[in-house]
Formats: C-alpha cells, sequence, structure tokens
C-alpha cells in the first residue's frame, strides 16, 4: 500500500463537512438516519478521500458494499462531498420521486448492492472479493454490517467462506453502535465478543476507535497477508452534535426544525 499524502486535518474538514449535509438532508423532512449518518461521516471520508483507490487503466477499483441499508445517508453525503451527487438533490432525502432514498437501491449511483434487508451484505462482499482474485486484479473490497445484523445466521455462513479462501482483500467494517430499532442490541440478541468471534471464522480481527481518524486511516491501510480483515467500530450515534449523542430516539430522529437548527450550531454551521 503506498504512502498516503492526504493530510488528517483535510479528513477532519471532510468529516465535519459530512456531518452538515446529514443533517441538512435530515432537515427538509424533519426525520432520517441522521445518528447513523453523523456515526459513520469518519470512516466515509477516510474511505472516500483517502483509502480506496481507483487506478486509471488498470481495469479495476476498490470497492465499497454498504450491507447496513438504511446507513446510505452517510454515504450519500460522502459522494455528494466527492461530487458524485449535487447538494440540491440531496436535500430531497427520502421524499416521493427521488433516488435519495433511505435504503437505495441496486443501481444507485455509488450503490453497490440493495442492502435493505439486512443480513446480505457480507455474502455479496464475499463473491466480489473473490472475484477480484480469480480475475488477478489488486481491488479490496470493504463492506459495512451492523452488529444487529450479525443476529443474522448469512453473516456467518460469509465469514465462514471468506476464512476458507482466506480473502485478504476483504475488510468487514462492524458498525456496533449497541442499537436497532427493537432497541439495545445486546437485549435484543447478544452478540458479542465481535472481535474474537470473526477471528474463530479466521479473520484477522481487532477494535478499532472510529472517531479517531489517523487510527482509523492506520487499520483501514494496513490490511491483512493472508486473511480477511474484520474491524469492529463502536460508533457513536449522532457523533459531533451532543444534543443527537444523548438524543433517546436516536436509531431514527423525527423532530421540529429547532432540533436540526441546534445539531447545526454544534457542529459549527450557520442556521
Amino acid at each position: 500500500m503506498s504512502v498516503t499524502t492526504v493530510s488528517i486535518d483535510e479528513l477532519e474538514a471532510r468529516a465535519r463537512s459530512i456531518r452538515r449535509t446529514v443533517i441538512q438532508m435530515c432537515r427538509r423532512r424533519g426525520q432520517g438516519y441522521a445518528g447513523q449518518g453523523l456515526a459513520l461521516a469518519d470512516l466515509m471520508s477516510c474511505l472516500y478521500f483517502d483509502v480506496m483507490r481507483d487506478p486509471d487503466g488498470r481495469g479495476w477499483r476498490d470497492r465499497f458494499v454498504l450491507s447496513t441499508g438504511h446507513s446510505a445517508i452517510a454515504l450519500f453525503a460522502a459522494l455528494g462531498e466527492a461530487g458524485v451527487y449535487e447538494y440540491e438533490e440531496l436535500l430531497g432525502y427520502g421524499t416521493d420521486g427521488s433516488r435519495i432514498e433511505e435504503s437505495p437501491l441496486e443501481g444507485t449511483p455509488g450503490f453497490e448492492i440493495t442492502g435493505g434487508s439486512l443480513g446480505q451484505g457480507l455474502s455479496q462482499a464475499v463473491g466480489l472479493a473473490l472475484g477480484e482474485r480469480l480475475r488477478g486484479r489488486g481491488a479490496r473490497v470493504f463492506c459495512l454490517l451492523s452488529d444487529g445484523e450479525l443476529e443474522e445466521g448469512q453473516v456467518w455462513e460469509a465469514a465462514m467462506a471468506a476464512g476458507h479462501y482466506r480473502l485478504a482483500n476483504l475488510v468487514a467494517l462492524i458498525d456496533a453502535n449497541g442499537i436497532q430499532a427493537d432497541g439495545a442490541t445486546d437485549e435484543v440478541m447478544t452478540v458479542e465478543p465481535i472481535a474474537e468471534k470473526f477471528a474463530a471464522f479466521g479473520f484477522a480481527a481487532r477494535e478499532v476507535d472510529p472517531h479517531d481518524i489517523a487510527a482509523l486511516r492506520s487499520a483501514l491501510t494496513a490490511g491483512a497477508d493472508h486473511e480477511p480483515t474484520a474491524l469492529v467500530l463502536r460508533t457513536i450515534p449522532g457523533k459531533g452534535a451532543p444534543s443527537f449523542e444523548e438524543h433517546h430516539k436516536v436509531h431514527y430522529i423525527r423532530a421540529g426544525d429547532d432540533v436540526w437548527q441546534n445539531a447545526l450550531a454544534e457542529l459549527g454551521m450557520q442556521r
């Protein structure tokens, strides 16, 4: 892996911009997955503005698979930052007739799969990673999945396959935020210890602070020589806006405009 030339300051600035866009996307309708968007901004900044490669003329590119479809708001905001979407279009998030859906379909620019039904993304990422290796290409495949979807058996079948084929070009990113639609993950179905379980399936697995961009970038660029990688990310839903970090309904936020304005102010943006 080549040495990065992007500064930490630049990546932090990108993450702040992604967070502001997330809030504005939810503000128009007064609702959305803002908690996830804010929590994943640092990861999106590292992946899309430093780590993932799209080399000219070599016939391959690194892939990002979003298994957790309802976290699409973070990816949309990052793609907007990268110039794939216009800002005004992003403000149509979740509205009738908009392609900026809360859980996008395959074919939406920037999305490799349909990730609305949880538990399927890692299987598809395993297929992509194996295909890239069989073609002799250097592409890596990054798959974001949630701790809640680890309750799906298909995830562990995919993990078993990844370990069996020793897919060193696969990186599983587990958004371990401790919540899901029905409540606290541990109360619905215990999935811990996550890193140890992935290690048992043949992954080089460890926990990484998802809000320390230097540590996150180092982990994402390191990879492993002969096995897939699993990074457990203890994200803080609503990260960057203290009022959202403490929000009792942070999995999906519905609120009046004053709440969104306050969040923008907390992020350092004029109302």
